[in-house]
Order: C-alpha cells, then structure tokens, then sequence
C-alpha cells in the first residue's frame, strides 16, 4: 500500500474520531456583515461567514466565536470578549466579511447602521484595522486577520468631503504589520476590489475553506493554493494578497497528524548464526571454523562451515601430497645423477610414482569437497531468496493488515459519530416532545382552572350568602392608566373580587375601604398605604388572582368553599354565639318582687331614635341600627375589658354582609338588618 494512501486513512481517521489531541490552543473569531441599514445589502457574507466558522469547527478550534450583522457596540463588545480569549490562545484567527474602507492609507472596518455621511464619520462609525490587530496581539504563536471586505464601497461614493484632498481610495490600502508572526490576508490586493462570484460563496471563500485547515499544510503554501484558486475561478480579474512574514518553520493551522511508530518485526534468531558465518568466512582458516562449529553444532550454517573446513582439509592434503611428489622427483634426479643402483631408482620412481598418485588423490578429493561446497553455497543462495521473499510477503501482509485496521477504526469513527449525531437528534426529539407535553399539561390546567372559575361563580350567583369573591381578574375599562377618580372606584372592585370588600362599588375612599385594604394587608402579608387610593396598590391588587381575605360568614352560617351554607343542627340542639351547635337550655321561673315607684323610673335616658344605645352590662341587645355603630360600640367594650378588638373587624365584616352584628356585648338578633 503506497504510503499517501495511508496518510489519506490516517487523517480521516483522525477527523472522525472528532478529537485529535493538539497541544496548542487556538481561537477563532468569524464576522459577517450583510444587512447594512443605510447602503444596499451584501448577499454573500453571511454564507462566506456560515463557511469559515464551519471550516474552524470541523478543524477543531479549541473555540470559534461566531457573529454576523453586527452594528457598532455589538462589534466593539464582541472584540473586547475575543480579547479576553486571545489571552492564553496560541493561535488567533480573525476573518471579517462585509464593507471595508480605505481613508488616508487606514484601513477601517463598517458596522451595518453606520451612515458615513462625511468623511470624518468614519473615525466615529468604523473600526480601524489597528483594533483588530491589537485584539490579536497576546496570542503566542500565530495572529491571522483574513479581510473579505476589498468590495466595490457604496459609502465611499456618497459620503461628503470635508477635506478636498483627504485620499479615499479603491479596495483596501497595503499594510505592513508591526508584530512578528503576523500575517494579513486580503480577499484582493492593495487598490483592487473582490468579486462576490456566482454561487453560494465568494471565489475566496471558496478557496479558503478548501485549503486553509489542511493537516500540516503551511499557512504560506495553503495562501499560495488560495491564490491559484481564486485566479482561476476569476480568469485573472482577482489576486487575493498576503501581507506580513514568518519565521522559517512551517506555520499551519492543524497540525499534521502524528503517526504511530510501525512495529518492528520480532528479529530472526538466524541472522546472528549468519553474521558470525560471514564473519569467520572472512577469516577462512581451520581454527576459525573449528570455534564456529564448536558454537553452532547445529543448522544449516553448520553444514556450511564443515563444508568449508573440509575444503581448507582437502586444499593442506593436496599441498602436502604436491610436496611429496617434488620432493620424490627431486630425490630420484638426484640417484639418477649420482649414478645409484638400479634398485635404488626403482624405489625412487616407485616413490615418487605412489606420490603422484596422492597428488592426483589430493587433488580430486578437493574438486570434489569443492564441489560440495558449490552445491552447499547455491543452496544458501535460494534458502537466502525465500526467505527475503517470505521477509517481502510478511511486509506486505503487515501493511494489509495495518490498512484493513485503520479502515476498521474510521468506520467504527464514523459509525460512532453517526450514532452521536443520531442521540443527540433522539435528545431534541425527546426536548420537543416534552416541551410539546408540558404545554398541552399547561392548556390542560388553565382549561380546568377557567372551567373551575366558571364553577365557582355559578355556585356563588345560586348562594349569594356572604362576601363572595370572583377568582377571574376583574374586567378592566381600558388598556389605559385610569384617572385619579377612577382609582377609588377600581381599588373597591378588586378588593372585592379579592374578598376583602363587601360594600358598595361607589368610589367613596371611606373607612370602610380602608379598612378592607387593611384586611388585604393582613392576609397578603404587604404594607400598602391605605390611607390613599393610588395607581401603585391598584397594580399589586390586579396581579392578584386568587382570594386573599378568608370567607366571613355570618352568624348561624359557615364558610364552604367560596360559599356560606346555612348550619343546620339536630333536634334539640341551637346555634350558639360561637355559631356551634348547643343544647337548647330550660328556661327557669323567676320570682316577682314589687318594685318601688323610684324603681320603675329609667334609670338613663333613652337613646334618641337612629343612635345606638349600648348596654354596660350583660348580653343586652346593643339596639344599634348601622354595622358602623355597632363596630363602635364592640371597640368601646373591648377597651373596658382590656383587649384589642381584633375581633371587631370581623364581626364587622359579617354585619355587612348579614345585616346582624354578633358581639360579646351584643345578642345575635340585637342589631336590625340594614
């Protein structure tokens, strides 16, 4: 397998598996401005912008801060935010899509409500491109501003010249950025204008998102790639430029993928066998091959080194015997020269014949060990082929496994993202749904709380006993706030759907509403002034749904739900003062006595009819005629016996909604109805 087709598995496995671990941090932050309020509206930077901040996430930007139409103080707010990212960032990645501008060589950078009626404004409505950089300038590493703003400027053509010769120019002005490892990016170059193309994305948009994040990629090569790129899409019309420099390093956005160290075959133990073979063939002596044999007695190099000594046996016999037949020819030269006896020349020749003889046998017995040693070194030949072959096919089935293994892992990668993907939709789906529920729960409540309000004031029109309170919100004359005059009249209307008022809806801010006012205060647990009907009490009174003051009675009726029911008692039994059932009592014969004259005379004048006499003893009848006056009177005796009189409001209550006054002081039929 060619090893760019496993880089290929590498890197997509490595951007399925979603998280490669990079050591540095990088931050990204995307703008794109297209719905300008005072100019035209620009159609492709929110998708160029929708590009980019997709091209840093599937990168893996430890953050991407994505906005679009921004106006002034959003755009200064969200810079001020970004700084505060760029703090302990590596790399900081800046790309703005929108209108740019070029005065007096700066380049600035347009909300969309700037108006830029004059020149001047810019300084107040725009951003320099200074802004930019110093946002930038604490990241480490790498600052990468990318400028998609060299379009055709419609501000620039409309705005009033304060300053005749203030230059405005074409596109944006060429910078040179004062920060090392700073580089600025424009969509073209200096006094050149962008083309937006005719697709969804703008020809440099387009480029960038295809080379920018590739793995290892130099950020150099990968402007380069853009260049060509944009070139082509805009037949030459548009050069995207680059202004700034780096160091010699190769500077990328995403690192390349680290791969893993292949595994080293495990080693043969045949190679040490054969490096010592080698090493003492080089020697090639018997005592050399005589060590080999005693430490590899074994195995196929064994065989080879007794074939080798054999040989080095063979090559000293056939050099002895060689010696020996010289020496014989020289010893019968010498007999025959010295004349020596004819027995004597006989053994010589029959000597030095027997030593031709062991010459000759030398000899062959060496082209024979010769031979052996041919045949054994040919068959090293082809044990040493098949086993490079062997070594070859285990290399190649390693690296098939290696890529069946990085094939296996991607689609477990992407099976794993799909599944991911497809809980995090079940997640929605399930929010949804339960959102979806608990409106339909919430419907199906306030359903039943207006079905139970209409319950509630149908019962209280068929039992209009006592102070009964409407639990919907009272009707309200207009959106409107109410006059002065009509604050009274509404404040009444309230404290009596809230139960705390009985009287007459009459707009009188009389006693009688203050202290019902005052009862809300009691039970609601609030300190409205109730002194004064304002707008302020009429508000907290109409955020008030539900009875406040508790259902009052009157005496031989009891509170049942929001209605008062009539106490019925058995037979012997009455409705006492304390409004519970008690024994009817057997009334006993008195003694009459004569009274003297004196004694029949009143002892006190009468009260003039229409004032309420009270009794100073017992449980006479108080004969009051009005709920204030009898009020008045359960006070004044509460003051002789020492209490509060707390008790009083309620009875007072009551006897506005009865007519009967019930008191200590007073019998339950002492007070008329009114």
């Amino acid at each position: 397998m060619s090893g760019l087709r496993i880089f290929a598995l590498v890197a997509i496995f490595f951007n399925l598996l979603g998280q490669p671990a990079f050591a540095e941090k990088r931050v990204a932050l995307v703008i794109g401005n297209s719905d300008y309020q005072n100019v035209a509206r620009l159609s492709n930077p929110l998708n160029d912008a929708a590009a980019m901040t997709a091209t840093f996430k599937d990168a893996r930007f430890d953050l991407v801060l994505s906005r679009h139409d921004l106006k002034a103080s959003e755009m200064r707010r969200v810079l001020r935010d970004f700084a505060d990212q760029v703090r302990d960032a590596d790399v900081a990645v800046v790309y703005y899509a929108g209108h740019g501008i070029e005065v007096d060589g700066v380049n600035y950078l347009i909300p969309v409500d700037a108006a830029l009626e004059r020149d001047t404004d810019v300084y107040d409505e725009a951003f320099p491109l200074d802004r930019i950089l110093v946002t930038v300038e604490p990241a480490r590493k790498l600052r990468l501003i990318i400028l998609d703003a060299c379009r055709d400027n419609p501000f620039a053509r409309t705005m009033r010249r304060t300053i005749g010769q203030r230059g405005i120019g074409r596109g944006l002005a060429k910078v040179e950025p004062a920060s090392s490892n700073t580089m600025i990016a424009f969509a073209a170059k200096a006094g050149f204008t962008a083309f937006d193309g005719d697709g969804e994305y703008s020809p440099f948009a387009t480029a960038l998102a295809e080379h920018l994040t590739k793995p290892g990629l130099d950020l150099r090569k990968a402007f380069g790639f853009v260049r060509d790129d944009v070139l082509k899409a805009t037949k030459n019309r548009q050069e995207p430029f680059v202004y700034g420099s780096l160091g010699g390093d190769d500077i990328a956005l995403v690192p390349a993928p680290v791969l893993s160290a292949p595994v080293s075959p495990a080693p043969d133990p045949s190679d040490a066998i054969r490096r010592d073979y080698e090493f003492v063939e080089r020697i090639a002596t018997k005592e050399a091959w005589d060590f080999f044999l005693a430490t590899h007695p074994d195995g196929y190099y064994a065989k080879l080194a007794q074939a080798q000594r054999n040989k080095l046996a063979a090559e000293e016999a056939r050099v002895a015997a060689t010696e020996k037949a010289r020496s014989a020819e020289e010893e019968k030269a010498r007999l025959a020269a010295e004349g020596a006896k004819a027995a004597e020349q006989a053994k010589a020749a029959a000597d030095a014949k027997a030593a031709e003889q062991a010459r000759l046998a030398a000899e062959k017995k060496k082209a024979e060990q010769e031979a052996k040693l041919a045949e054994a070194q040919r068959a090293a030949a082809v044990a040493e082929e098949a086993r490079i072959a062997a070594e070859n096919l285990r290399k190649i089935e390693e690296e098939k496994a290696a890529e069946a293994r990085l094939v296996r892992i991607a689609e477990e990668a992407k099976a794993a993202a799909a599944k991911a993907k497809a809980d995090e939709e079940a997640r929605a789906a399930e929010a949804r749904a339960a959102a979806l529920q608990k409106a339909l729960e919430d419907a199906r409540i306030a359903e039943a709380q207006r079905t139970e309000a209409a319950a509630r004031i149908k019962a209280e029109a068929d039992h209009p006993i006592g102070p009964l309170a409407s639990l919907s919100p009272a009707d309200k004359p207009d959106e409107t706030r109410p006059t002065d005059e009509q604050i009274p009249r509404l404040l009444q209307t309230e404290l009596h759907r809230l139960g705390c008022y009985t009287g007459s809806v009459d707009g009188n801010w009389n006693d009688t509403t203050q202290h019902s006012l005052a009862l809300f205060n009691k039970n609601a647990g609030t300190t409205l002034d109730t002194r004064v009907a304002s707008f302020d009490t009429l508000d907290v009174l109409r955020h008030r749904n539900e009875r406040v003051c508790p259902l009052i009675c009157g005496h031989g009726y009891k509170a049942d739900g929001d209605t008062c029911s009539r106490i019925v008692c058995k037979a012997g039994y009455e409705v006492g003062d304390d409004n519970t059932c008690e024994r009817l009592r057997e009334k006993k014969p008195t003694a009459k006595r004569e009274r003297a004259p004196e004694e029949t005379q009143p002892s006190a004048k009468r009260a003039p009819a229409g004032e309420p006499s009270y009794s100073g003893a017992g449980g006479a009848a108080c004969g009051a005629r009005s709920c204030s006056a009898a009020y008045a009177g359960c006070k004044r005796h509460a003051a002789e016996i020492g209490r509060q009189g707390y008790h009083c409001d309620s009875e007072y209550s009551s006897c506005l909604s009865t007519g009967e006054f019930i008191g200590r002081r007073c019998q339950r039929h002492g007070l008329a109805k009114n």
